[in-house]
């Protein structure tokens, strides 16, 4: 690599621009700049060469054609050590450009707004820019190229110390490049294919493009024989398990990822103090609501403590001492909560294996974008099941209307039963203001046999629980197995040819049963 010499700077995000121009230029970098970035740079008090001025050809067309020259993509290209391009760049008065900070015009953040044009996102389709680094990134070996103002400093700080940049810098600045062209590419095509007549027509595009990054390599897939990777999103969504703090702990296998990220998810759906313990995909422990969270925990774990072993706990509050000396009592391979206090680290640093991650329990943020299952030979895309409703906005459907307590436990079972795979049943309880998970029937291919399962696995008393359907009953059938189990009252979606026969039978049986009109299932 030589040294920098030529810099052409053309940028939509201006961020620490001017404070990096004015380093390299003390550096002896001279520059070369287009529109506002070449007035911001003038009027910053850097020395600067317009576009047109090197080129000897005007900017016209709105802005549309100023970089787009032979002395520019020449100045990019020529390949420094062959003598028949550095004798062409002299012949036509080309200057080699050593480096380009180029940022692309935001088509992603123009297309999110609502409202927005066919022709104002057109607008911001960068042509110039892509092509640009597009060249540079090919020419790495002679050419530093940057679009990711977060590279700034480390350019100014390996020039300062070496006089240059280094060809292994430039590969992966390179890498960046394309990396960037193919989402931005990716971008427009989605946008374009969802319109029809100019107007935006559909929620899925016909040709979808999607792009993620690896994180990192996993020792193994779902199962030793299979290899994986963790990917996450081009955009970090800090509420995810992707952006996720490691405290502590050997490193996360593939069944980890997958378990807690679903323990997770459930206890989003709490405002107040909850405990999640996840297994294989499955919550085999919740409760809410506890005086304070290690009995919340405790209460969660009581719901099944022998499928709590090796399990997965999410938790939606700060980690105190009287916490962590509950969650030590049993075998763990993760917990994930907001924030661990100094004493609960002590005591749960002893376990050196023990996973704890830190992740700010809310909305992951992700929500308007695919939640996507592969197939052999393509993909399935949906929205994600968030919604979410009043359970006292339910109808009632039974002569009986449940009572407070019951709408209560209803209500905990409804946002459990949408994290359980299907068919789901589970069984809930009001406890002293508590509410618990008492059974889980779940993945069943018959539904009363997720109902026999569920009274099966309850480790709390059935009697006097309530019972959570994540699609309706078919037969009258799961109605009498729950109520031989002793529960009081039922929430499902409804929409059976059969609800009648079900009503009926929860009338004759003094349950009472409620319709929220909305499925969750969970394959």
């Amino acid at each position: 690599m030589g040294k920098i010499k030529t810099a052409l700077i053309s940028v939509s995000d201006k961020t620490g621009l001017l404070e990096f121009a004015r380093r390299l230029s003390s550096l002896g970098v001279a520059f070369i700049s287009t529109g506002g970035t070449h007035k911001l740079l003038a009027d910053g008090g850097v020395a600067v060469t317009e576009i047109s001025k090197y080129t000897g050809f005007p900017e016209m067309m709105d802005g549309r054609l100023k970089t787009l020259h032979p002395k520019v993509h020449g100045g990019l290209l020529a390949i420094r050590d062959n003598p028949e391009h550095m004798r062409k760049i002299a012949e036509h008065n080309i200057t080699p450009i050593d480096l380009l900070v180029v940022n692309l015009y935001p088509f992603e953040s123009t297309v999110a707004k609502k409202g927005v044009s066919l022709i104002e996102a057109i607008e911001n389709i960068d042509i110039g820019g892509p092509t640009m680094i597009r060249a540079a990134a090919k020419n790495y070996k002679y050419v530093t190229v940057v679009i990711d103002p977060n590279d700034y400093d480390a350019i100014i700080s390996e020039l300062t110390d070496s006089g240059e940049i280094s060809e292994k810098t430039n590969f992966e600045l390179a890498k960046k490049v394309f990396i960037r062209t193919a989402a931005y590419d990716g971008a427009i095509s989605n946008y374009l294919t969802s319109l029809v007549d100019d107007e935006k027509s559909s929620r899925f595009p016909g040709s979808l493009t999607l792009q993620f990054r690896k994180m990192y390599d996993l020792r193994y897939g779902e199962n030793p024989a299979q290899s994986a990777a963790f990917y996450r999103d081009t955009i970090v969504y800090p509420q995810s398990l992707a952006a996720a703090h490691v405290l502590q702990g050997k490193e996360l296998s593939y069944n980890n990822i997958m378990d807690t990220d679903a323990a997770l998810d459930v206890a989003r759906e709490f405002d107040e103090p909850a405990a999640v313990i996840m297994k294989h995909a499955n919550p085999c422990g919740v409760a809410v609501g506890g005086a304070s969270l290690a009995e919340t925990y405790r209460k969660a774990r009581e719901s099944d403590p022998l499928s709590a072993f090796g399990g997965i706990v999410a938790l939606n509050r700060a980690v105190d001492q009287e916490t962590a000396e509950s969650l030590a009592e049993t075998f763990l391979e993760v917990i994930i909560a907001p924030e661990f206090k100094k004493e609960a680290r002590d005591i749960l640093g002893a376990k050196a294996n023990l996973r704890l991650i830190i992740v700010p329990v809310g909305k992951p943020g992700d929500e308007n974008c695919f939640n996507i299952r592969r197939i052999h030979g393509g993909l399935l895309v949906q929205d994600w099941d968030t919604i979410s409703m009043d359970i006292r906005a339910a109808r009632v459907m039974t002569q009986r209307a449940p009572t407070e307590d019951e709408l209560k436990a209803l209500e905990l079972g409804w946002k459990v039963v949408k994290h359980v795979k299907s068919n789901a049943i589970v069984f809930t309880r009001m406890d002293e203001n508590i509410g618990r998970l008492v059974g889980v029937g779940a993945g069943q291919m018959s539904r009363v046999d997720s109902v026999r399962i569920a009274a099966m696995k309850a480790n709390l008393p059935t009697k006097g629980a309530v019972m959570a359907s994540d699609a309706f009953f078919p037969h009258p059938d799961g109605i009498e197995t729950a109520a031989a189990a002793g529960i009081t009252a039922i929430v499902q979606p409804g929409g059976s040819i059969k609800d009648e026969e079900t009503i009926k039978a929860a009338d004759q049986l003094n349950i009472a049963m409620i319709f929220t009109g909305n499925r969750h299932f969970r394959h």
